[in-house]
C-alpha cells in the first residue's frame, strides 16, 4: 500500500510538471500535425485500464484520418497508414506526449502496462487478465524490450512478468531504459520474452520451488 501510494503521489507531480514544462513542445507538435495532413489533432480512442475498465486515451495522431482502424493489425514504422510526421512523432515518443494528462487524471501510471482496445481485452484468457491489475502505463516493461511488430502474446508475457514483480527499484530500472530506447530506438532492445533475462529468472524460480 506504502508503494501505491508514493507511485500514485510520484505519478500525480511527474505528469503535472511535465505538462507545464513541456507545453512549448505541445503546442509546436499541434501545429505541426495540423499542418502536415488533415484530420484532428488528436487520437482519441477507448482503451481498457486497470481491472479492464474503459477510459479514452489521448494520442497525437499519427495516421492518415481515413485510415480504417483493426484491432488485429500490428502497426510498426513503416506501415503505410502512418503520415511521414508521424513516423517522427512515434520514434521519439512525441506521439504520447497528451497521455500524461491520463497520468494526472489517474487513468494511467508513467509505468505499467500498455492500455489495450476493449475488443482484445474482451478475449482475455486468465493470464491475460492478469496484467490489468495494475493501472496501465506510458512505458513499461514490454515496451522497453519489444517494438509494434512483436505480437500481444509476447509483450503480453513481459507485462505479466512485471505485474508479478512490481516495485520502485523495477519502475527505476523501466524508466531508465526508456530513456535509452527514445535515444537509441527500439530495435536495438528488442526480444522475444524466452530470450530475455526475466524468462530465465521464471525458470529459476520454477525450480527452486
Amino acid at each position: 500500500m506504502i508503494y501505491l501510494f508514493v507511485k500514485r503521489t510520484i505519478d500525480i507531480v511527474v505528469s503535472f510538471t511535465l505538462i507545464v514544462v513541456l507545453a512549448p513542445v505541445w503546442l509546436v507538435a499541434a501545429v505541426i500535425v495540423k499542418l502536415s495532413s488533415p484530420g484532428p489533432i488528436l487520437f482519441a480512442q477507448s482503451r481498457g485500464g486497470r481491472l479492464g475498465r474503459p477510459f479514452t486515451l489521448y494520442k497525437f495522431r499519427t495516421m492518415r484520418a481515413d485510415h480504417v482502424h483493426d484491432p488485429k493489425e500490428i502497426v510498426p514504422l513503416g506501415h503505410s497508414g502512418i503520415t511521414p510526421v508521424g513516423r517522427w512523432f512515434r520514434r521519439t515518443k512525441i506521439d504520447e506526449l497528451p497521455q500524461l494528462i491520463n497520468v494526472f487524471i489517474g487513468d494511467m501510471s508513467l509505468i505499467g502496462p500498455r492500455p489495450t482496445i476493449m475488443e482484445q481485452i474482451e478475449r482475455y484468457d486468465d493470464f491475460e487478465r492478469r496484467r490489468l491489475a495494475v493501472r496501465p502505463g506510458c512505458t513499461g516493461l514490454a515496451q522497453v524490450n519489444s517494438n509494434a511488430t512483436m505480437s500481444w502474446a509476447e509483450r503480453i508475457r513481459y507485462d505479466v512478468y512485471y505485474v508479478d514483480h512490481v516495485g520502485p527499484l523495477f519502475d527505476l530500472m523501466i524508466l531508465l531504459k526508456t530513456l535509452l530506447v527514445v535515444i537509441l530506438g527500439e530495435e536495438r532492445f528488442t526480444r522475444p520474452f524466452d530470450e530475455s533475462p526475466y524468462a530465465k529468472k521464471t525458470i529459476r524460480r520454477a525450480s527452486s520451488k
